[in-house]
């Protein structure tokens, strides 16, 4: 149990049909785990914004800071729980979740903060009654989610929560059924006697795990949700003569089996990934450090990226096969000299040089060399930082330019030649891609977000540079 004192056992209660009891079931069962061990701390949120939680657990007078919502934005569990009523912890309930379903991009979001919480014990999630992402979330970070069923429709609507894991490729051991709100008057004749026998039978014959319990239809448990006093009272204290008090603790102990037998909680299990990925990421990062050139290609000063060295933009054949760096001044030197024929003279003030320095740091470059029968040439590219293509010109590959009185190597014949080295004749689905960086921190174009980010970029710009003709 070493790895529940900080990770938590998660229990989510989720159906995508109304009305089958789903907050009744979410709130009483973490009273009753409570109730049978009360040295196990248990914690209870909700997604759905009626507030129920709220109004069950919290104490008159009590003031709460925080929300579900700051959860979602990433402050820790442990710093969001109140102490309630009947000893049960809990997240205060927001209004506001559907402001923030654009902040949950992914359906392991939630996994990841609950990884992170700290919060001990048990957590019971009440959702809301469909699959949008929230509710996708907590059925993905449930050690054990429990899916109320109380006729065929909603039996009908378990298929998508199954369907779900399988499109995930994630286990189906952690989705069980339970019938709720079972009216026990109602009888058949044949093989199944009653509505509990059926839905199980049904859902045995799709695949569907079923708890051994059932939780029966009751107008006092009923009565305890709508009543003058306009409060939510717990079956375990005003509900103690009728069967669902025993089918409730029946539950609740099965639930404690299935806790105390589980060595290593999803949370925990999520908590290693994380720092397994984290590891990975590090380890990718200086992968792709440790492999640029040290120098700048263009003047042969220091252009590592660190140490103050004054970059501006990051290179990278697109084959992997070098990478680096650029002095800033060089970079645009070769731009004004080889790509634009700009006069190199002109004061730093000049309206045309701002503008181009200006261009040149929104924009990501391709040179490409193309070899044909006269011999080889540069395709010059210009995008914007989306991929858009906004320019490109061809130059022929010498390796010097000027007169006989001032003839000198060739700045874009250096670049090329260094990069692609003996393979300049014969890397027709290769090219040179140069992009700008943040000078005060060039490296972090190599951090795992920025370069996926660089990644998908060079995508699109191969689609469109390497397309056949």
């Amino acid at each position: 149990m070493v790895g529940m004192q900080s990770y938590p056992y998660v229990i989510t209660v989720s159906s995508e049909k109304g009305g089958v009891g789903k907050t009744t079931l979410a709130t009483n069962l973490a009273i009753y785990l409570k109730a049978l061990d009360e040295n196990l701390p248990v914690s209870i949120l909700s997604f759905d914004n009626h507030f129920t939680v709220d109004r069950m657990f919290e104490i008159r007078g009590q003031r709460t800071t925080g929300t579900v919502a700051d959860l979602l934005l990433e402050t820790p569990g442990r710093d969001l729980i109140h102490t309630g009523q009947y000893g049960i912890g809990y997240i205060p309930s927001s209004s506001n979740l559907s402001d923030l379903k654009d902040i949950v991009k992914t359906p392991m979001m939630l996994a990841r903060l609950l990884a992170l919480s700290h919060i001990p014990g048990i957590v019971v999630i009440d959702t809301r009654p469909d699959l949008d992402i929230l509710t996708q979330n907590a059925l993905f970070a449930a050690d054990r989610a429990i899916i109320p069923v109380k006729d065929m429709p909603s039996l009908e609507n378990c298929r998508n929560i199954f369907a779900l894991f399988d499109q995930r490729g994630l286990d189906r051991k952690s989705l069980a059924l339970i019938p709720c709100l079972v009216d026990e008057r109602i009888k058949f004749d044949g093989p199944f006697a009653d509505q509990k026998t059926l839905l199980k039978a049904y859902a045995i014959n799709r695949g569907y795990r079923c708890f051994e319990t059932y939780i029966s239809k009751s107008p006092k448990v009923e009565s305890l949700n709508t009543n003058p006093d306009g409060k939510i009272y717990p079956i375990l204290t005003h509900a103690k003569l009728t069967e669902v008090h025993g089918q409730f603790a029946q539950l609740a102990q099965t639930i404690i089996g299935e806790y105390r037998g589980t060595a290593e909680p999803r949370a925990l299990l999520f908590h290693q990934w994380l720092q397994a990925e984290e590891e990975r990421k590090k380890e990718s990062f200086f992968a792709r450090l440790s492999g640029l050139k040290s120098e700048c290609l263009l003047c042969g000063r220091p252009a590592s990226g660190q140490g103050g060295d004054r970059v501006s933009f990051y290179f990278e054949v697109s084959d992997g096969s070098a990478a680096g760096f650029f002095d800033e001044e060089c970079f645009f030197r070769l731009l004004m000299t080889n790509v634009y024929n700009l006069d190199t003279n002109m004061a730093d003030d000049d309206p045309t040089l701002l503008i181009m320095r200006d261009a040149a740091r929104e924009s990501t470059f391709v040179f490409r060399p193309v070899s044909n029968g006269s011999g080889t040439t540069v395709e010059f590219h210009r995008f914007d930082l989306d991929g858009v293509h906004h320019l490109k010109k061809t130059y022929p590959l010498r390796e010097f330019e000027g007169g006989m009185l001032r003839r000198e190597r060739s700045r874009l014949f250096s670049l090329m030649a260094e990069t692609f080295g003996s393979r300049l004749d014969g890397t027709p689905d290769s090219f040179l891609l140069v992009h700008p960086v943040h000078q005060e921190k060039p490296e972090a174009i190599l951090q795992e977000e920025n370069y996926r980010g660089l990644t998908r970029l060079k995508q699109r710009i191969t689609q469109q540079v390497l397309r056949p003709t």
